[in-house]
């Protein structure tokens, strides 16, 4: 059995942070197939479900890096490595000296999720607030609401090229905290960041689901940093040509762009999808 893996930005979504008809036809061939394949991106599943809406993953469903997941078959999540207040405060002090907006996501003690955030200091954290404020299984707090036992999936916020590098480089002198950075992919000066457990990556989320279903084989498809630890455990690994020179090295191969429907293309040669 083979599980093929998708990364969503910049990889399996369009410039218009979407599936093409082109894809979704050939994701309903996949899986006419009989070919397992799911997602894995640092998107949250709030975030993810508008750019995918037009096809149905069955499968179990890695967000956030691989701290959370998704099944849709018993509608429940599955948290992994999570944070507390005390792990992640030295890196609230790196956004606050680069002007930056943090907006840290948890899951509360009854299940729910929640968001919680210092006060907003760019038109950036403002379209992020705005995004996350129409969510209504999301509840947003401020973040002197933070209590010491909360538990925290992950930190997010968008910045430009140079605070959101500087931002990087400062978590990773943390023991407990790994960090990446991208973007340019929709807005040339908007770079998202993500912080989360060191312990947490794609990479193990999609080894504990490839035991979990039998599979005996990973492929998988992705163009940034934070899918090169699922690279390192898959048996194929396939680069977007507008992906990192360091993610390209990565790869067996490079294929197309994301926005000319790279993955569709080479899915349908790769599998003879007819």
């Amino acid at each position: 059995m083979e599980l093929v893996v998708f990364d969503l930005d910049g990889t399996l979504l369009n410039r218009q942070q979407s599936l093409s008809p082109f894809t979704c036809e050939t994701l309903n061939k996949l899986q006419a197939a009989g070919i397992a394949y799911t997602i894995a991106t640092g998107r949250t599943r709030l975030a993810a479900m508008p750019c995918i809406q037009n096809h149905d993953f069955s499968s179990v469903q890695i967000f956030k890096n691989g701290i959370e997941e998704w099944n849709p078959k018993t509608l429940s999540y599955r948290h992994r490595n999570l944070l507390s207040r005390l792990d992640i405060e030295e890196t609230l002090a790196f956004f606050e000296a680069e002007g930056v907006t943090p907006f840290i996501f948890c899951v509360e003690e009854d299940g729910n999720q929640t968001v919680y955030h210092p006060p907003l200091q760019s038109d950036l954290c403002n379209n992020i607030f705005g995004e996350l404020g129409r969510y209504e299984d999301l509840i947003l707090h401020p973040l002197y609401k933070l209590h010491i036992g909360t538990s925290i999936t992950n930190i997010s916020a968008m910045a430009s090229p140079q605070a959101a590098d500087r931002i990087v480089k400062s978590t990773h002198k943390s023991v407990h905290l790994s960090a990446y950075s991208g973007g340019g992919i929709y807005q040339e000066d908007a770079f998202w960041i993500d912080i989360h457990h060191k312990d947490a990556c794609k990479g193990t989320a999609i080894h504990s689901l490839k035991e979990e279903l039998g599979a005996s084989k990973i492929i998988c498809f992705g163009d940034g940093d934070n899918d090169l630890s699922m690279f390192k455990m898959a048996d194929e690994a396939y680069a977007m040509s507008n992906a990192s020179d360091l993610v390209k090295a990565a790869a067996n191969k490079v294929i197309g762009h994301h926005d000319e429907d790279g993955v569709a293309i080479f899915l349908r040669e790769r599998f003879n999808l007819s």
